[in-house]
């Protein structure tokens, strides 16, 4: 069961919730693509995590947006899987290139999470 408040999805506000949905949506890409738009170190490893940290972080984000306002119970697992395995390969990146992991913070499907509060979970790009 996903631990997100689902008062804002409520199938009698179909208008606010499209409209919800595709700002978070399109907010996830913009940030995305920004993030993407780094400039070359010349270390083409270090260049590769620092545009791939920023398409999954979107990965996630979008994913986080379909938990909260999708209906199809089978494309709310797969946006869970999503946000773990975006998650994971993060961590990964990081650990390959020998820097430190972001801090820890609650997955977006756990009730004390950022994303519970609409907040975004861009700690990796702040870096």
């Amino acid at each position: 069961m996903l631990a997100f408040p689902l008062a804002s999805a409520n199938a009698s506000h179909p208008v606010n919730q499209t409209s919800t949905f595709l700002a978070e949506t399109s907010k996830a890409m913009t940030t995305m693509d920004a993030g993407m738009m780094t400039k070359p170190t010349g270390d083409v490893d270090r260049d590769f995590v620092a545009m791939m940290v920023p398409h999954h972080q979107g990965a996630i984000d979008m994913a986080v947006a379909e938990l909260r306002f999708g209906h199809n119970e089978q494309l709310k697992r797969i946006a869970q899987e999503i946000i773990v395995d975006q998650l994971q390969e993060i961590a990964a990146m990081h650990i390959a290139l020998g820097q430190q992991l972001p801090p820890s913070i609650p997955s977006p499907t756990q009730p004390d999470s950022p994303m519970s509060d609409h907040s975004g979970m861009h700690a990796e790009q702040e870096r």
